[in-house]
């Protein structure tokens, strides 16, 4: 925009120009100076408007505009070492001097340049680097900005709802017995981040809100809970907001797909299942994209500065009567203030919904039966029973339910005194069977059982039981368990003695041709047995001969088997000693 200056603001900067122009070295700002106080103005506009007056000399181009002496594997490395020390504030430990300065240290980068008139090796200047680091795209400021991201649209309304929980860290709940002194405002000097000891005292009464978006009306749903984000505060709000209120709060029904972040809280196995029977696709962004649910976000900035900030003037007593104020708000909001994207009042957008769009929602009853803990496998005890947290539950009315096989059981947050227990049935439909918890007296009997002297009734038969009876008596061929206990005692065949298991032994086998083989390599091993000595050998040979034996003999086998004779040689010798007409007894086997 072009300058207006007056007569005499023009002189009196003239003199000023015309005076700091033959001034020396160190003697212009105090001119520049006192020229500002007497025309009452900035040394900032003082500058605009010596501009304007002398006209603003183009600065010269530099001669190496666009090349750079950093190579580009150079500012990766500073680029990277600058950002793995940058905070989660985002603060940065590192600057690019001491990046540049460590990196030279340990000789991973030169980042050096040759003047091209003295052909000296120098080391670039840290706005040459900055310079650089810009040019090749790499710069901390350059890599930090957020990537370029997709509008996505929904169909209609109830299509998707997107759900966030918030801590409202303004205010929290401190309620006291007999004063109602409400909502709170958390004082900076008492709960700041440098007093984790008051802020832990009120962590309990802390207020969360949670806030549901409709995605394609823009409608806001806000519910406050206490205590933390957790999987039971999440489902509650959900199925408070699936109900049909009335009264202008039009938003209701099921969504088909509901977009949250991916806290435990958000994937937790009652929010999975309740999403599951009642068929809403459930899906959670990526961790660290929290564009992804931006509209519920900028509910959230909605929520403070529309609603949140009255209650400093206006302040409640107790949550009943902050969820009921912020009900009439967002009745209000919705149905007067226009969404930008659509030019309507979120509640018009909404209502343009259809019969088929709209799918009503069962009974908070209903909704909280099928939003439950991830189902754990328990084993049924002898008395039809699972144990689940310390506790046992009856599950004797469950269908098909079996001594020693498993059920997988569920808790239920809004049932303390049942647990839920899965199962299917033949068409593969789930069922649901409510166990009630076992109670028992002060001296542990179940309050149920029997007592002594006072009849005895047993558990109904199981369907192992009805199968067990019904093999039974198809294998005795009987009609009752008297019957089938009777055969029994008989030793009768089962099935009449009628089944052969062997019959399939007596059909005729095919014959095969011998096949081929070889010898194996292995060479038995050679066994030496140690011989009897003379004396050994003299008793053997007495038994065998009886009265036949001489001592001749002995001498006889002393001179034959010097060494001793071998056990197996003594049947022989023998039968050569009792020969008749022995003239010349000879050695049996050869000397050994």
């Amino acid at each position: 925009m072009a300058l207006s200056l007056t007569p005499v603001q023009i002189e009196v900067m003239t003199q000023a120009l015309r005076a700091a122009k033959g001034a020396v070295h160190g003697e212009r700002q105090p001119i520049y100076d006192k020229t500002c106080e007497t025309l009452g103005i900035s040394i900032h506009t003082f500058h605009r408007w010596k501009t304007h007056l002398t006209g603003a000399v183009e600065r010269k181009q530099r001669n190496d505009k666009g090349s750079t002496g950093l190579t580009k594997e150079e500012a990766v490395l500073i680029s990277g070492v600058m950002m793995e020390t940058i905070r989660n504030n985002g603060k940065r430990l590192y600057s690019v001097a001491d990046a540049v300065a460590a990196l030279r240290a340990d000789n991973k980068i030169k980042a050096e340049k040759i003047d091209k008139a003295t052909g000296e090796l120098t080391h670039l200047s840290e706005s040459a680097i900055h310079r650089a680091l810009r040019e090749h795209r790499l710069h901390p400021d350059q890599l930090l900005r957020p990537s370029a991201h997709t509008s996505v649209r929904s169909l209609h309304p109830n299509h998707v709802w997107q759900i966030d929980a918030s801590l409202c860290v303004l205010y929290y709940l401190k309620p006291t017995k007999g004063v109602s002194n409400g909502l709170q405002c958390m004082a900076r000097n008492e709960f700041y981040k440098n007093k984790p000891k008051n802020l832990q005292k009120i962590m309990a009464d802390r207020v969360w809100s949670y806030e549901i978006t409709d995605h394609t009306s823009g409608w806001i749903y806000v519910e406050y809970v206490m205590g933390a984000e957790s999987g039971e505060n999440l489902c509650s709000v959900l199925i408070n907001a699936m109900q049909e209120r009335g009264n202008g709060d039009v938003l209701h029904g099921v969504p088909h797909i509901l977009y949250m972040d991916p806290g435990s809280a958000n994937t937790s196995a009652m929010t999975k299942n309740l999403c599951k029977a009642l068929d809403i696709q459930a899906i959670a962004h990526q961790a660290g994209n929290a564009r992804a649910t931006g509209q519920v976000e900028n509910a959230r900035n909605i929520i403070e500065r529309s609603f949140e900030a009255g209650l400093k003037f206006q302040p409640v007593a107790d949550l009943a009567e902050l969820n009921a104020t912020a009900t009439k708000w967002r009745i209000w909001y919705n149905a007067t203030k226009k969404h930008s994207r659509h030019g309507m009042p979120r509640t018009s957008a909404w209502l343009r919904i259809t019969e088929e769009q709209l799918i009503k929602a069962p009974s908070i009853e209903v909704c909280r039966e099928l939003a439950v803990s991830a189902p754990k496998s328990r084993t049924v005890t002898g008395r039809l029973q699972v144990p689940w947290d310390g506790q046992k539950y009856d599950v004797s009315k469950v269908p098909g339910v079996m001594v020693g096989e498993k059920l997988m059981v569920s808790f239920n947050k809004w049932r303390n005194d049942s647990v839920q227990v899965w199962t299917k049935d033949l068409d593969g439909n789930e069922l649901i069977t409510v166990c009630p918890v076992v109670k028992t007296n002060e001296f542990g009997f179940e309050e149920a059982a029997p007592v002594y002297g006072e009849g005895y009734k047993a558990q109904a038969p199981t369907v192992a039981d009805l199968n067990r009876d019904e093999v039974e008596q198809r294998m005795t061929g009987t009609q009752s368990n008297v019957e089938a206990e009777a055969t029994r005692k008989k030793k009768a065949l089962p099935l009449g003695g009628e089944f052969n298991p062997y019959v399939e032994l007596d059909t005729e086998q095919p014959t095969y041709m011998p096949r081929r083989g070889q010898e194996h390599s292995l060479k038995a091993p050679k066994v030496e047995i140690a011989p009897l000595n003379h004396a050994q050998a003299a008793k053997a040979l007495r038994t065998r001969m009886g009265a036949n034996w001489t001592p001749d003999h002995y001498s006889w086998l002393m001179q034959r088997y010097p060494n001793g004779v071998q056990e197996d040689l003594l049947d022989a010798i023998a039968e050569q000693l009792t020969k008749p007409h022995t003239t010349t007894l000879k050695a049996v086997g050869g000397s050994r």
